[in-house]
């Protein structure tokens, strides 16, 4: 059992999984409404994927196929959902409060990489988005 929550611990969170994929995403949204270099987040599966204290979650719509949620309290970024692909939501992995370990790291957008970051490590670099 995963647990996570944002920074002022309004809302928690449990996961009944593992983390399969660390997915660090370089695109200027992810930038911008994370503030950093990139986004580190993985997919989880929502019917494994409990919330406490819903009502501090606010949902932007970003993008038209895409949401982006934070605690309305503190400002952290929780997740990201596409209704195109249902059942899945996109976890900021910097609110798991457990320790965990995954060998499935990966970049993407790498073509819109921050001018001032440089990707130095060896994980595997998609110019775009993943294709699975």
């Amino acid at each position: 059992m995963l647990r996570g929550s944002c920074l002022c611990r309004k809302v928690r969170f449990e996961y009944d999984g593992e983390i399969d994929e660390l997915c660090m995403c370089h695109c200027s949204q992810c930038r911008k409404a994370q503030g950093v270099a990139f986004a580190t987040n993985s997919p989880l599966n929502t019917s494994e994927l409990h919330f406490e204290g819903t009502q501090y979650i606010k949902e932007f719509l970003s993008s038209k196929d895409k949401i982006r949620a934070f605690c309305i309290e503190c400002g952290s970024a929780l997740y990201s959902a596409k209704a195109s692909i249902p059942g899945i939501k996109r976890v900021r992995l910097g609110t798991i409060d457990t320790p965990f370990t995954c060998q499935n790291q990966y970049h993407i957008h790498t073509d819109s990489t921050a001018p001032w970051y440089e990707i130095t490590d060896q994980h595997t670099q998609f110019k775009q988005g993943k294709k699975t």
